[in-house]
């Protein structure tokens, strides 16, 4: 969608990101660039056919795909600045970006020689305006031992721009419970938590992550509609949901959590789950392989019904539940 269809006053607004993972920003022009270093040769079409998929398995499939690209520290820099343009571009100010410390760890790569390559191509955009912060993520199918080395390297790194540990991949693989410990040593070393629940789990996995790793923002949550204990939970701890409608659409997780066959942005459980006093920080997840930004996000949302100030609203809701202060000093004014 062109970025002129958001509401006019929204899409001028300062606004954030929190929930947006590096390696599925890269653009197909990009990706292209990036094979060749590697002496493989795609076309953007092809690219695109790769960014193409039917539900969550495939597209964690391209996800592997575009990451086995990434091989050194100078494609994490190159990736890093391609993402703080595209940010740069729609007015974001703020974000919170996540990467997959824990495939760079299968791989053998060195995560503190590649989060330093990042870092420095992030510096200069702050003189522009966009200050970037970090979350370290472990892949919860790789098994609990994996993810305690993605806490060991945060630790390593020692950096104030990592802000917080998480874990995605496939919600349904593991007990939750058994990343207790890695949770808690997170905690001790000064992260917050966070993690991706209720995606295509039900919302017993959004309870669980509060209330057994002491999450204190869940990625996507949208199986949350489902149990109204739950959204009082949600809403009385000021818990955010970290909610990508167009990455729900594509792989197939809201058709999933709606029973039906396909699903349409229409019927995304967002406006319910807000006006349930539920914190939601409107994100982009993917945004190249999801075909969105965050301004088609809030056309979006639009779309669901919400109004002029409720739009507002959300843009100051991502400011509210970042895991820093700095980033309110960036944040909108609110306007009765």
């Amino acid at each position: 969608m062109p970025a002129d269809r958001s509401p006019k006053n929204i899409a001028s607004l300062p606004k954030a990101e929190l929930h947006l993972h590096l390696e599925g920003s890269i653009q197909p022009a990009t990706v292209v660039a990036l094979t060749r270093s590697h002496g493989v040769v795609f076309t953007e079409a092809e690219v695109r056919q790769k960014y193409a998929y039917q539900n969550f398995n495939e597209f964690l499939e391209a996800f592997k795909w575009v990451t086995s690209f990434l091989r050194d520290p100078r494609d994490y820099a190159l990736i890093t600045n391609d993402l703080a343009e595209q940010l740069l571009s729609q007015g974001v100010v703020y974000a919170e970006i996540t990467l997959s410390i824990g495939i760079m760890i299968l791989r053998k790569q060195s995560p503190e020689a590649n989060f330093a390559a990042l870092l420095e191509a992030a510096r200069p955009f702050e003189k522009r305006g966009l200050r970037l912060n970090f979350i370290f993520d472990a892949v919860r199918q790789f098994g609990v031992e994996a993810a305690m080395q993605v806490v060991l390297t945060a630790n390593r790194a020692n950096s104030k721009s990592i802000v917080a540990f998480g874990i995605g991949g496939d919600e349904l693989a593991i007990p939750t419970k058994d990343f207790r410990a890695v949770y808690d040593k997170a905690a001790e070393i000064g992260l917050h938590r966070l993690m991706h629940a209720g995606e295509i789990g039900g919302p017993e996995k959004i309870r669980e992550a509060v209330e057994l790793l002491g999450a204190e923002r869940i990625g996507h949550g949208i199986s949350a509609v489902h149990d109204p204990a739950l959204m009082d939970l949600l809403a009385d701890r000021r818990i955010a949901l970290e909610i990508c409608p167009q990455s729900n659409i594509r792989t197939g997780a809201l058709a999933g959590q709606l029973c039906r066959e396909d699903a349409q942005i229409e019927h995304h459980p967002l406006p319910k789950l807000f006006r349930h006093g539920i914190p939601v920080v409107l994100s982009t997840d993917d945004p190249a392989m999801f075909h969105t930004t965050l301004l088609d996000e809030y056309e979006n949302a639009r779309r669901m019904g919400l109004t002029e100030p409720e739009l507002a609203r959300l843009t100051q809701m991502s400011f509210d539940h970042a895991f820093t202060s700095e980033a309110a000093s960036s944040a909108p004014p609110i306007r009765s």
